[in-house]
């Protein structure tokens, strides 16, 4: 499973013309699920995104989570977080997973994220679906969760 989790000030995800989810300060993360992902990889990777200190404090260090500061939620599923790019100029993504376990998985993720943040707001996007992503990158700062590399499978 991948997070590429980027601190935002804002962030909204529109499909056909409607806002499917729109927040303020916090987290847009693009969700890849691969085949081998399970419920207990989603619950790993919400905790550890939910408790990453990429916040800053009041003397300017990113000293604070999601959680000290209630920060907002978006939640977007991508299956390109599983690009492979080794071979030629067209990615494969042989390694994301199959449509229906990375939907469950996704729709189980959006689960228990709503209300994770007590005063947090929790938006997200449509599985499948064309979505129009619109952002303000807050540093820029960006990190990528692999489970695979945090030793989670």
């Amino acid at each position: 499973m991948r997070f590429l989790i980027q601190r935002v000030t804002k962030a909204s995800c529109e499909v056909e013309g409607t806002v499917t989810g729109s927040i303020g300060k916090g987290f847009l993360v693009f969700i890849g699920i691969a085949d081998s992902d399970t419920e207990e990889t989603a619950d790993r990777m919400i905790r550890k995104m939910s408790h990453l200190r990429i916040f800053d404090d009041s003397e300017g260090r990113t000293n604070l989570s999601l959680e000290d500061t209630k920060g907002d939620l978006l939640l977007i599923s991508q299956f390109t977080l599983y690009a492979d790019c080794r071979k030629g100029n067209r990615p494969s993504f042989f390694r994301a997973g199959e449509p229906k376990h990375a939907e469950a998985l996704y729709e189980y993720i959006l689960r228990k994220c709503a209300g994770l943040i007590p005063g947090g707001r929790t938006g997200h996007g449509i599985f499948g679906a064309v979505m129009e992503i619109s952002l303000v990158n807050d540093g820029p700062f960006t990190i990528l969760l692999d489970s695979e590399e945090l030793g989670m499978h």
